[in-house]
């Protein structure tokens, strides 16, 4: 057999079992249901170069989910912010958003779209709680949250009640996939906003999982793996078994780890690939350079998605 033959061959083999993997995944693998769902994102785009794989899953009509994006940015570094807010909108769409009104996209000074620029993770945490858990504004201090937490543990019932309007996060993780600072204080700021939103929380609550949100990470990999496209399905889905410790479900039926996967043939019924490529290149217009091409075809983010639930205590006056 010669070197013809055979890459002649693994262009057959390897789509096959990649289809195959997808059909498995999309069937036996854990997945949230009737969840209110929050992806948090820094820049217009980062929905579909990053999460795409992860919205189209979750927006399934038979998962009985509701997902919302919310960017912190409009992506206005050069210009064009109100361009990038309704090609957002219109991406939305393109990834099974139930409406463009799911999509909210923030402006403000304290968020500027830059590459040199850390945002606070305080004020981030702020915004979460204004935006999903308005009580929680009244306990944002930690050790006053901590305080207020072991007094009403004692009086046996909270002054106030606490109930976010979400269950569940989804954003980067510490290093941010591209190592943009933008997209790491997302995550510091949805850490701290779950961290407090324990510690407000009455204890009987928390013992049968109410009152709490979970946060799901994007992992970051290494380059060679972030450009490996298809061929990423193998390692995400070892390391999915590997840390089945991590991974398996806790006693409120959340799971520890979830992986989707974008077929590669287009269909109504499910998350493909074609609708992830349509969401850049339809939808996020001004942002196609020659590289976002070369990103759509290569990247393993267009394709495969893993996350990993991030484990979080309450916060307290000392963290």
């Amino acid at each position: 057999m010669n070197w013809l033959t055979a890459l002649s061959l693994a262009a057959v083999v390897i789509p096959s079992l990649y289809i195959y993997t997808v059909s498995i995944v999309a069937t036996r693998f854990p997945v949230l249901r009737n969840k209110r769902i929050c992806l948090l994102i820094a820049h217009p785009d980062d929905e579909a170069m990053f999460f795409a794989p992860t919205v189209l899953a979750l927006t399934r009509p038979e998962t009985g989910n509701h997902v919302k994006i919310l960017c912190l940015s409009s992506g206005d570094a050069e210009g064009l912010g109100p361009t990038r807010k309704r090609e957002l909108a219109k991406s939305g769409t393109y990834l099974g958003l139930r409406s463009p009104s799911d999509v909210f996209v923030i402006d403000s000074p304290f968020f500027p779209d830059s590459m040199t620029t850390s945002w606070d993770p305080e004020r981030i945490s702020h915004l979460l709680a204004s935006a999903f858990a308005p009580e929680l504004k009244e306990t944002t201090n930690i050790a006053s949250a901590s305080a207020s937490r072991s007094s009403n543990n004692k009086r046996g019932a909270g002054k106030t009640e606490v109930k976010p309007t979400i269950d569940t996060i989804i954003t980067f993780d510490k290093h941010g996939i591209s190592g943009h600072p933008n997209h790491i204080s997302l995550y510091h700021g949805a850490r701290l906003f779950v961290s407090q939103l324990l510690a407000a929380t009455a204890g009987k609550n928390k013992e049968k999982g109410q009152g709490q949100v979970d946060l799901y990470t994007l992992p970051t990999l290494s380059l060679p793996r972030k450009y490996s496209g298809i061929l990423d399905a193998l390692p995400t889905l070892l390391e999915w078994a590997w840390s089945a410790g991590i991974t398996k479900k806790d006693k409120h039926e959340r799971p520890g780890g979830l992986v989707f996967m974008n077929n590669l043939i287009p269909g109504e019924g499910w998350a493909s690939v074609d609708k992830a490529w349509a969401a850049m290149t339809k939808a996020h217009v001004s942002q196609m350079r020659w590289f976002r091409y070369g990103w759509i075809g290569l990247s393993r983010y267009m394709y495969v998605n893993s996350l990993f639930r991030e484990v979080v205590q309450p916060a307290t006056a000392d963290n």
